[in-house]
């Protein structure tokens, strides 16, 4: 695998199959960001669907959640990737949106609605909120959102006995980097 295009289909197979396979290890990247006070804020997320015609990430959240309130005010964001299977590292550059409306909301949600998950986004208290003595009555109406990540560039490297590679990829630019 050398060409632009041999590493762009490989890099966007991958992310599709972690959408899938709950064991693939970029199933659960890391999302960094910055919070309202400016301070670096980094927690695991799940990788919930990729949409290479449009470079695209998307991720479930609570709307009421320390993340979704900062992408709110700053959506500059990376997501770091890590597989030991490929010895790949992908630092994605993003753009994020929080989505709380909307046909694409209300398709995930049907999904999750059927799984004991769906208790987190009906829960009275916020991500992040002390536990309260005794549990509340479930909200009427989820906290359900997206975080809609628009791809701005991949900083891709694989790691080889051989010797390491780099590149860097813009939905129209690529280009060889120092290790």
């Amino acid at each position: 695998m050398d060409s632009e295009a041999e590493i762009r289909r490989a890099i966007w197979e991958q992310l599709q199959c972690a959408t899938i396979d709950r064991h693939h290890a970029w199933r659960l990247p890391v999302l960094a960001n910055v919070d309202e006070h400016g301070s670096p804020q980094a927690r695991t997320v799940v990788l919930r669907e990729v949409q290479e015609a449009s470079q695209r990430l998307m991720i479930y959240t609570d709307h009421r959640s320390p993340k979704a309130l900062a992408l709110a005010v700053n959506p500059s964001s990376v997501l770091v990737f890590w597989s030991k299977a490929l010895s790949w590292q992908l630092r994605v550059s993003l753009s994020a949106r929080i989505e709380t409306r909307g046909e694409k909301v209300e398709k995930a949600w049907e999904t999750v609605r059927q799984t004991a998950a769906a208790a987190d986004y009906l829960s009275p208290q916020t991500p992040g909120s002390p536990m309260p003595a005794h549990a509340g009555k479930p909200a009427e109406e989820s906290a359900f959102a997206l975080i809609i990540a628009s791809v701005l560039s991949i900083d891709w490297l694989e790691l080889g006995a051989e010797g390491h590679r780099r590149a860097l990829l813009t939905p129209d630019k690529f280009q060889w980097l120092v290790p």
